[in-house]
């Protein structure tokens, strides 16, 4: 009976050891659709904002899948923007609002476009505002083809969505706004 007890303390104790090793780690980001994007909702109709917040931080393992307390908390509001997440802390990542500028001719765009470049040579998405067919919606860029287009991931509901012209959508916009984010030191 005492080899049974400590065979089981010996087992829980490699279990918790593992679990939370993992818990500190991010996904490989070509699991990134797979494990994250199919396993997340967007639950209200306009959440699309938090709802990519809650996918970043399901990504690194900050938050648990059945995370949607952002969500939960901002339901259908209808006048939120990036900003209610600009300089925000969450789980240790803050959150930063980029190219809050007209959209117009004189948007700079190269500038956008090697912005989230960087972002993703330094293995980090990059949240996104695109135009869709009823208002604005959000995604996640994950990669960036050979050719050099984005390809953007996102929840309408639990219906995916996967953009692989994200470039030509904000040339055609005349800009828009991303979303970057720090990542905590624990995670480096």
């Amino acid at each position: 009976m005492k080899k049974v007890i400590l065979s089981l303390v010996v087992l829980i104790s490699t279990s918790v050891i593992f679990h939370s090793k993992a818990q500190t780690q991010k996904i490989d980001s070509c699991d990134f659709f797979d494990t994250v994007v199919n396993n997340h909702d967007q639950i209200f109709q306009l959440s699309c904002i938090p709802s990519a917040v809650e996918m970043i931080l399901k990504y690194y393992k900050a938050v648990d899948f059945d995370f949607y307390d952002l969500q939960n908390a901002w339901k259908n509001k209808s006048d939120g923007s990036f900003r209610d997440f600009d300089n925000k802390e969450l789980y240790g990542f803050t959150f930063s609002q980029k190219f809050v500028l007209p959209r117009d001719e004189t948007f700079p765009i190269d500038s956008l476009f090697q912005t989230i470049e960087n972002e993703l040579k330094s293995a980090r998405k990059v949240i996104i505002s695109l135009p869709g067919e009823a208002g604005w919606h959000m995604f996640i860029i994950c990669k960036q083809t050979p050719d050099g287009e984005f390809v953007s991931y996102s929840k309408l509901g639990n219906h995916t969505l996967i953009l692989r012209n994200t470039k030509e959508i904000v040339k055609k916009s005349n800009g828009t706004e991303i979303m970057t984010y720090s990542i905590p030191n624990r995670l480096l």
